[in-house]
């Protein structure tokens, strides 16, 4: 057999080691570099976190409940929506989880909000090119498919442990959905009434603003929907690097073996969920029998 054949796998071996130690070395000069310019200019959204898990936490527990409530009866006009909300938010106060999820809903508040901010924008913007769409999808399916944990490996080496690596690795892993959906509702609006907008002069921007968002809005709430619970996805992954909630007690629990606080907790995110999903799939329905 020809040496260069057996040789081939060392060679491929020796290869791989060479690029991972360039790529290895290339980011930890980036980060020694830029890091702590980078930090700062995350110090802003850091403020808003901490402020917002204060205002949280030193917020008294039923006036809490009662703003959940009223947002609830608000977006769903469902009064059993309401009702399990304020069974389930006195079933975390009176099982001792009232802080972590006060933790967990500014964090997850925070990134929706983020996602949203960024997401709604970059939909539009693929819904007008064709071109953007073709780059932007297999990005998008990168950030889907990828391992929730390889989003960790790179915010760590930057920004240390902490909130805004949580932050970030969930708003990457986040925000794929609400830009989608945000795009297909735009592009899905029809044609003859695009043609009736232009027929009554309306510019790009009153036909985008006055037109195409409000028949696309069942879309981007759908899309909101499942960044909300795709964030919360994350509420137990983020634990591992620092971020303060009720994905620590389960972690602690896995770590540890006690099975009742990793139940308990995790039937918290659940319920989480649950509600978080239920309000927005109801607000999407309302949407759509208005339109």
């Amino acid at each position: 057999m020809p040496e260069w054949l057996t040789s081939f796998p060392t060679l491929g071996e020796q290869l791989l080691r060479s690029v991972r130690r360039a790529f290895d070395e290339a980011y930890r000069s980036f980060s020694r570099e830029y890091g702590e310019v980078i930090e700062a200019i995350f110090d802003p959204l850091l403020y808003l976190l901490v402020w917002f898990e204060r205002l949280l936490l030193a917020t008294p527990w039923w006036l809490v409940i009662a703003a959940v409530c009223a947002l609830c009866y608000a977006a769903t006009r469902s009064r059993k929506l309401v009702a399990w909300t304020l069974v389930t938010l006195l079933g975390i106060g009176l099982l001792d989880m009232w802080e972590d999820t006060m933790r967990t809903l500014a964090i997850i508040s925070v990134s929706t909000l983020i996602t949203i901010a960024l997401g709604v924008p970059l939909g539009i913007a693929m819904s007008w090119s064709d071109r953007l769409q073709t780059v932007f999808t297999p990005v998008m399916d990168v950030m889907q498919t990828m391992p929730i944990f390889v989003y960790l490996i790179p915010v760590v080496m930057l920004f240390g442990l902490g909130k805004i690596p949580g932050v970030i690795a969930v708003v990457i892993y986040a925000i794929p959905p609400v830009i989608r959906l945000t795009n297909l509702g735009i592009r899905l609006v029809p044609e003859d009434v695009l043609e009736a907008s232009d027929a009554f002069g309306a510019s790009r921007r009153d036909k985008l603003i006055q037109v195409q968002l409000p028949l696309a809005l069942p879309n981007i709430m759908a899309g909101i929907n499942q960044t909300i619970m795709m964030a919360l996805s994350m509420v137990v992954i983020a634990s591992m690097i620092g971020v303060r909630g009720l994905g620590q007690p389960v972690l602690e629990a896995v770590t540890n073996q006690y099975f009742a606080l990793g139940i308990l907790n995790g039937a918290a995110v659940v319920a989480l969920a649950i509600l978080f999903d239920r309000m927005t799939q109801a607000y999407g329905r309302r949407l759509r029998a208005i339109k």
